[in-house]
């Protein structure tokens, strides 16, 4: 793995929000379960590769180009903040981030922030896409991450996920 693609990887594992150990998380059939929340997600070429990381529900990483995708629910008592004020909160540690683009969409019935960041951590840029969401009391946020100039190269498999998330009942 060449330097930038670690130094992907490294900011990769800093992404997302802690939300807990992976006790009683299961994820079998697009389905991730764990105490409180089950929901679906759509399915990824097999070139991904599943890695698990205590700050994600679910990651995957394309150790040959450095591309990453997340998905994480929180579903703690928590005030009610407006989807921008959450995409923020995702970017905490980035520099010199740059807004692309941002709009509202509908993801699984409600209404979503999709963002569109181009940033640096610790110097190695990187293209960020958030969807954030909330729902049945969760926050859902899902990040792609791909290195500088590499956006398009994956962004389809980013919306096949998205597009195929659902909030299930949970058990």
């Amino acid at each position: 793995m060449g330097a930038s693609r670690r130094q992907v990887f490294a900011l990769f594992l800093l992404l997302a929000p802690a939300v807990g150990c992976h006790r009683g998380v299961r994820f079998e059939n697009h389905v991730l379960s764990k105490p409180g929340v089950s929901y679906r997600v759509g399915e990824l070429p097999p070139s991904w590769e599943r890695v698990k990381l205590s700050q994600n529900d679910l990651a995957w990483y394309l150790e040959d180009t450095g591309h990453a995708l997340s998905v994480n629910s929180d579903c703690q008592e928590h005030e009610d903040a407006p989807l921008d004020v959450l995409t923020r909160h995702l970017l905490l540690g980035f520099t010199e981030r740059l807004e692309v683009a941002q709009e509202k969409v509908v993801v699984d019935e409600r209404e979503a922030l999709r963002s569109r960041y181009r940033a640096k951590l610790d110097g190695v840029p990187v293209e960020l896409l958030f969807l954030v969401l909330k729902k049945d009391h969760c926050v859902y946020d899902f990040t792609y991450v791909a290195p500088l100039g590499r956006f398009e190269d994956r962004v389809r498999d980013f919306e096949a996920l998205v597009h195929g998330f659902r909030s299930e009942r949970a058990s």
